[in-house]
């Protein structure tokens, strides 16, 4: 294990030498990374599809091109990023100069989940480069040939010294949890989440806490149940359902619940056939332990589409289930899986109700073609992000904030944001020493001073 120590100490030597400050080493090596993802993309789509059972087409729409698009972003914006900003003054200080100065922290560790094992990874990771920090990256284990192939790549690409992948199990982590780091990005459970505070709060290391939690899905009556179904169809089953941000159940009238379940069947057999397992789009479960726990919450329930699996593939059908009693274990986890529970709730208040009394989610989603109950749900209840008449799509925005609340995580990256979580905003203020008699009244002795007060 000294080996972890080594090599974190070699990052924060490499980031000691200052070589990383200027905007030029910054953008080299955001371009290095850019034409990682574009001179590796069969072995990343390879990968994914090795651990997932994802196709080429999914692996580039869902990973890696939110990638790309990231790192270009970055290397187009860096320029503006990294400029002080100027700050309004006070009457005290109208001949000084005040501004904010982005500066890196030093040396960060990222660690990626599975799910998303390329993405989740190397979108925080750009955000800490911009910034100019050094890089200590940690891929999930679960999601093995990514984990290998980053450890692979990422050397051949950019500075050895200051970006180094290290691969394991929770041993290693573990380890390498002990080490002082000067930033820490997790995206993975709660549970890990609080394992991860608790070993930052030794070294008062900050946190970018990326965690999950049970994202709702409100359908309103008035909308059109077709459009929505089918976004709401799209969202839940890709990836089999492992989606940190997929809904995760649907609250609606039961007047409508019928429709509803009718109008998800025929989305799921556009998109992936009559025989789902066929499908060359339909991915799986990523590990046997995963099939376990996500088709036992299947047991019990009224299935109303679905409920198979097959444990040799780890295959588990979309599977609708109705009529959902709110206290079964279903609705007591996130279920990261290919299963949609329904809830039946007979108005907006009493959804926004049931929203409140569960812990805070990494999104709400909301459909209905009435502004006023749109915007009642986003004023009345609390969610990391929030996306209205679709799902997922408020992540692809770089001007929008990724990132949880309470149990569902805390900080954001994306876009600026990225670059503003890795650095520390310093307060400047430079002073000439010319001009000292508008200073003479802050000088001691004071009591002549409070005799003309």
């Amino acid at each position: 294990m000294c080996k972890i120590s080594e090599i974190v100490q070699r990052a924060r030597a490499a980031f000691n030498s200052g070589r990383t400050r200027s905007l030029q080493f910054r953008i080299q090596q955001l371009e290095g990374l850019r034409r990682m993802i574009k001179e590796r993309e069969k072995d990343i789509a390879g990968a994914l599809a090795a651990d997932l059972h994802r196709n080429e087409w999914n692996a580039y729409q869902e990973e890696i091109v939110y990638s790309l698009e990231e790192v270009e972003y970055a290397i187009k914006k860096l320029p503006e990023w990294v400029l002080d900003e100027p700050t309004e003054k006070t009457a005290q200080t109208q001949q000084d100069e005040c501004y904010i100065h982005s500066e890196p922290l030093g040396v960060a560790l990222i660690i990626g989940t599975w799910n998303y094992p390329f993405t989740l990874t190397i979108q925080p990771m750009v955000g800490a480069i911009a910034a100019g920090n050094a890089v200590v990256i940690k891929p999930s284990e679960v999601s093995e040939n990514m984990a290998n192939l980053l450890a692979t790549i990422i050397p051949q690409y950019l500075d050895k010294d200051l970006y180094p992948v290290i691969n394991g199990g929770v041993s290693e982590t573990t380890e390498l949890l002990k080490e002082r780091f000067d930033y820490i990005l997790y995206t993975g459970s709660t549970g890990v989440g609080k394992i991860v505070m608790t070993a930052a709060a030794k070294h008062l290391t900050p946190v970018t806490l990326e965690l999950g939690g049970k994202s709702p899905c409100y359908v309103d009556k008035d909308c059109d149940l077709d459009i929505a179904c089918r976004r709401i169809a799209w969202g839940k089953f890709m990836n089999s359902g492992q989606t940190c941000v997929a809904p995760d159940y649907i609250l609606c009238d039961p007047s409508i619940q019928n429709q509803i379940v009718e109008k998800l069947k025929k989305s799921v057999k556009e998109f992936y056939g009559e025989d789902v397992k066929k499908s060359r789009d339909y991915g799986r479960i990523v590990s046997s332990r995963h099939f376990q726990r996500v088709m036992g919450l299947i047991e019990g329930q009224k299935v109303a589409y679905g409920g198979t699996g097959d444990v040799a593939t780890r295959y588990i059908a979309p599977t609708i289930l109705t009529d959902v009693d709110p206290g079964s274990q279903v609705m007591q986890e996130e279920i990261f899986g290919p299963i949609m529970p329904i809830v039946c709730v007979r108005s907006l208040e009493e959804a926004i109700q049931f929203i409140n009394q569960r812990e805070k989610p990494l999104a709400l989603y909301v459909f209905s073609q009435n502004d006023k109950v749109i915007k009642k749900m986003i004023a009345e209840t609390s969610s990391g992000g929030v996306t209205a008449n679709d799902v997922i799509i408020h992540l692809s925005v770089h001007s929008l904030p990724f990132g949880g609340v309470g149990n569902s995580g805390m900080g954001s990256y994306h876009g600026k944001h990225s670059f503003q979580t890795f650095s520390h905003r310093r307060a400047c203020l430079v002073r000439s020493l010319l001009k000292e008699d508008p200073l003479k009244g802050r000088y001691p002795p004071s009591m002549a001073k409070m005799m003309r007060h």
